[in-house]
């Protein structure tokens, strides 16, 4: 079924999503809306995913595809039912009518490429062009759902032009019959399902990309431009004293930055005992130091309470880890790469990691631990090999030219189904 337990145990599946028609459908009028900093050539960034993909299955991982889920979902009358019952009543009678009928697969690309509005969707807002927005960002699947344990926590997207995504992630582990019995752990929008939700503005806010599960005992929450803390406060509540659930919930406040816009844009796990940090945030003293809170699970009195350093904090709870810095010792390098995701990697087995090229001051600081840095192409081309069960420190760097403009890493672009534990 599902199961994660931490950041870095090896990884045997995972949920991703190639970039489809909803980038190639983005126009520069959109891109404030839809959370772009650019607009996208896609061709060229499926032709990059596809080649992170190749890389996952060369080392064991299954990919699952979001869109092939959700296709099958929506043939399930039940699944198909629940969704259409939300979608919003402006839509025009032709098209409803169009969804009703509409196979599985053809009502997925509605529902994530969108529907261009009527004669063609002439202008340039994006009332103007679409009927049904598109959903870019849906190859960002760190996000709409949190695998903890052997359940699932559902995000409650921040951005009202990524709410379709978190109802998606709904259905599709409500109905599809792989994912039907994990147990829902928590879910923001609980109190407004049954509702018109594509245009609610929840006031709990929780993204997949601010969770980090660190061993079985301990989570970080980050508190962000995305995740909010009354969602930290319900997420403690619904994680309190809940059997084979963590003891421990780390809380780190971050600057309200759009370069820091997740707890995954300046730290990701790459070991059992390392950690990629951008060191403004995680270990300076400065304006942009984050703040760090503790809750106790377990306790009656689930009130944060202020903490040390990040890294001190987990090392208290059994997670110590060692910090590569984002960028290297380069000051003007670290935010460089911190904004081109140099510290969102993906750990595919502890110490194997996938990150984009163009970080290389990242790149350079890991080899000085150890790491090989292998190209992505030369590995599918066979022209080096990595041994699955004693790779040693691995870092595999795949092309980002246009999957970096998206503002997402390799760890934005996946979400763990199941690792081993550690």
């Amino acid at each position: 079924m599902v199961q994660v337990t931490s950041e870095t145990g090896r990884l045997r599946k995972v949920l991703l999503h190639e970039p489809g028609l909803e980038v190639d459908h983005m126009v520069p009028a959109t891109m404030d809306e839809l959370l772009f900093d650019d607009v996208l050539f896609g061709d060229r960034a499926r032709e990059e995913h596809a080649l992170f993909r190749r890389v996952l299955q060369l080392f064991g991982v299954e990919p699952v595809e979001a869109a092939d889920l959700l296709a099958e979902t929506l043939d399930l009358p039940e699944g198909r039912h629940w969704i259409l019952d939300l979608l919003p009543p402006e839509l025009s009678t032709p098209l409803r009518a169009r969804m009703d009928q509409a196979t599985g697969t053809d009502l997925a690309a509605m529902l994530t490429a969108g529907v261009r509005g009527g004669a063609g969707g002439k202008g340039i807002e994006v009332e103007e062009l679409f009927e049904v927005p598109p959903l870019p960002n849906w190859c960002f699947q760190r996000d709409p759902q949190i695998i903890l344990g052997n359940g699932v926590i559902f995000g409650a997207m921040s951005g009202n032009a990524r709410h379709r995504e978190a109802l998606l992630a709904r259905a599709m582990f409500r109905f599809h019959p792989d994912l039907a019995p994990v147990p829902v752990l928590h879910d923001p929008l609980e109190q407004s399902l049954g509702h018109h939700l594509f245009g609610a503005e929840p006031r709990a806010t929780l993204e997949g990309g601010d969770v980090c599960v660190l061993s079985p005992q301990v989570i970080a929450v980050g508190q962000s431009e995305r995740t909010n803390r009354p969602a930290v406060a319900q997420l403690a509540r619904s994680l309190a004293r809940r059997e084979g659930m963590p003891r421990w919930l780390v809380l780190v406040e971050l600057p309200r930055r759009r370069a820091y816009m997740h707890l995954d844009t300046v730290m990701t796990p790459v070991d059992r005992g390392a950690a990629l940090v951008y060191p403004p945030v995680i270990l300076s003293e400065g304006p942009e130091a984050a703040r760090v809170y503790e809750v106790d699970l377990h306790a009656e009195d689930l009130q944060p309470v202020p903490r040390g350093p990040l890294l001190d904090t987990l090392a208290r709870h059994g997670v110590d880890l060692e910090p590569i810095l984002c960028g290297g010792r380069d000051p003007l390098l670290q935010q460089r790469e911190q904004w081109t995701d140099g510290a969102n990697a993906l750990a595919l087995a502890p110490g194997v990691i996938v990150l984009y090229e163009r970080n290389v001051g990242t790149t350079e600081e890991l080899a000085r631990h150890g790491y090989t840095v292998i190209s992505a192409t030369d590995l599918v081309l066979g022209r080096e090999e990595i041994d699955a069960e004693d790779p040693g420190r691995v870092c595999i760097v795949i092309p980002s030219h246009e999957l970096s403009r998206a503002r997402g890493g390799p760890h934005c672009l996946t979400h763990p189904l199941v690792r081993d534990p550690l």
